[in-house]
């Protein structure tokens, strides 16, 4: 049904990308193939790798060690507090019950999963379109868990309970609904035959967009950069063969704004739809490692949909120049979500920050014509419906396109224009 690729590579985000981005060979050209890792990229991916993992692994101990200390401070309470809160102790017990409910499906993300016992590309048959993974047992110790990936395993949760539960369907169609509808305007799948129709989602997390458009007969390939979302979206895509068949509890790690103890403990059920029994009529794969490296060639798409992703680059104008230089001649873009700028505050980081304003003079000037432009479209991520604080984004939307006489090239059309500019002032 699905095809996910697998190695190493390009993935550690405290780092600047490296050039050995995870590809499915089966969809890309050889001559977009990085190239192999050194064996200091080599080592450094699947230290990496065993860190993510490990945090996977520890969850469950990391999670409870909150928990303790917050118990460990109501032992300390005088005995009339403890006793105004003893429904509140329990509740703590309930919070450990849930947790280790987490862990139990954690384990089974973790299981077959052969991001989690490949440790690098060995080989790779370029001219074949074939990639061996050599496998070997990793070792992973507590050593290897960092606060920030324990955070990290805790949003992976409430990424499964926006992508995949029924609870939070309001959510996606809020932000994943206005881009179908934009596709299939553009491109009719009654005028398409199956697959005729190339669509390339990147930043696709749990793949829910990239399923749904597969779905409507779309060949849809996914691109994701972390090794949390490949590990999950590879259980959901692959090993989740019945509707609802798993439970989480995505909130539990939300102590705070919250009206009633239950919705801190509330469960949600996943998938809502199982692909695996539920296959798509359009063919869906999934391909990891860095946007920038992986898609270099030019003319290969007939559509980008991008949710939630331009503003995870440290300079947005190179997203926009090669989806421009990605889409074949006539192909559109389609966009929403805000402009959060991952790496504004993040230390030893370079970004820059355009504003809407600049971003739309930025997809002029690199070529694209804009056949729509919005603001102010409501979007929430990943929110307890429950919670007495909720976020909610004004997003961005629009639909672009690539001219018919376009040279491929964002870099080049933009000089061209620029040159025109020029010649006119």
């Amino acid at each position: 049904m699905s095809e996910v690729a697998t190695g190493s590579g390009g993935h550690n985000m405290n780092r600047k990308h490296s050039s050995s981005s995870l590809i499915s060979l089966s969809n890309m050209s050889a001559d977009a193939c990085p190239s192999l890792l050194t064996p200091e990229e080599e080592e450094e991916e699947k230290q990496h790798l065993q860190k993510i993992i490990s945090a996977l692994k520890f969850y469950r101990k990391y999670s409870l060690a909150k928990v303790n200390k917050t118990e460990s401070y109501l032992n300390s309470l005088p005995k009339r507090h403890q006793q105004m809160l003893s429904k509140y102790r329990h509740h703590l017990s309930i919070v450990r019950d849930c947790i280790d409910k987490n862990q139990v499906v954690i384990k089974k993300m973790l299981v077959d999963n052969p991001l989690c016992d490949s440790s690098s590309v060995s080989q790779r048959d370029l001219d074949g379109h074939v990639a061996k993974i050599r496998h070997q047992e990793m070792e992973h110790s507590e050593e290897h868990v960092e606060p920030f990936h324990i955070l990290k395993a805790q949003s992976t949760l409430k990424a499964i309970a926006r992508d995949w539960s029924p609870e939070c369907v309001e959510e996606r169609d809020q932000s994943y609904k206005p881009i179908i509808e934009a596709i299939e305007q553009y491109f009719n799948p009654k005028d398409y035959n199956e697959n005729e129709v190339k669509i390339l989602v990147p930043g696709c997390g749990l793949g829910r967009l990239t399923y749904e458009l597969a779905c409507r007969g779309y060949e849809c390939e996914g691109n994701e950069f972390s090794y949390f979302m490949l590990i999950a979206s590879n259980f959901v895509l692959n090993f989740c063969t019945d509707e609802n068949m798993y439970s989480l509890y995505p909130w539990v790690h939300q102590t705070v704004n919250n009206l009633r103890r239950a919705d801190q403990t509330a469960a949600v059920r996943f998938p809502d739809v199982s692909p695996a029994k539920n296959k798509p009529t359009g063919r869906l794969s999934v391909v990891a490692g860095d946007f920038l490296e992986v898609y270099t060639t030019p003319d290969v798409y007939d559509c980008v949909a991008t949710c939630f992703f331009i503003d995870c680059a440290n300079n947005v104008i190179d997203f926009i120049e090669t989806i421009y230089r990605i889409l074949v001649p006539g192909g559109i873009w389609v966009n929403l979500g805000p402009l959060l700028y991952h790496f504004s505050d993040m230390h030893n980081e370079d970004s820059i920050e355009p504003t809407f304003e600049d971003i739309m003079h930025v997809i002029d000037s690199v070529g694209f014509e804009v056949l729509t432009s919005k603001t102010g479209v409501r979007t929430k991520y990943a929110q307890n419906p429950n919670s007495m604080l909720k976020s909610e984004y004004e997003s961005l939307f629009w639909i672009c396109r690539k001219p018919l006489n376009s040279s491929g090239d964002g870099g080049d059309d933009m000089e061209a224009n620029q040159s025109d500019a020029d010649g006119m002032a």
